[in-house]
């Protein structure tokens, strides 16, 4: 298997947002790669957040139940829980690295995961945060960090 890769909310929501098609494309990509080599890891915060975004800030909106079934689909990737532990966690990278407490949080979350990679737009590509490397969906291919053709 892949080395795993933390999946922001953004990435999720662009599969679903029709205003950028490029960014759409590429969200896919990366989404259908991910479900491909089992390597896509997640929490519930992304979850929560995916479910608002596509409920009531999307345009057009969708339906509960088509994000419900979104929401229950990425379910099988095991949403880590925010906890206690990821939030302790999530306190020493916002004082370590002054990252927003949202911010703090998905990073945490994805040390607990073990993800060797956190996929956003909402960090600097490139930047590592206690061993785990930022990349960016719209800079990098999926093939270039799953090693798949």
């Amino acid at each position: 298997m892949s080395a795993t890769v933390f999946v922001d909310t953004n990435v999720l929501v662009y599969v679903r947002d029709r205003t950028d098609e490029g960014k759409q494309r590429r969200a896919a990509e990366w989404m259908a790669a991910l479900w491909d080599e089992d390597a896509g890891r997640l929490s519930s915060q992304v979850l929560h957040e995916y479910y608002v975004t596509l409920t009531r800030k999307l345009d057009p909106v969708r339906s509960r139940a088509e994000a419900r079934e979104d929401v229950g689909s990425l379910r099988a990737w095991t949403p880590l829980a925010v906890d206690h532990e990821v939030m302790e966690s999530a306190w020493d990278v916002e004082d370590r690295y002054g990252l927003s407490w949202w911010d703090a949080l998905i990073v945490a979350a994805a040390l607990r995961a073990r993800c060797s990679w956190l996929l956003t737009e909402d960090l600097q590509d490139g930047q590592e945060y206690f061993g785990i490397k930022v990349i960016s969906p719209f800079t990098h291919r999926p093939e270039e960090i799953l090693g798949t053709a």
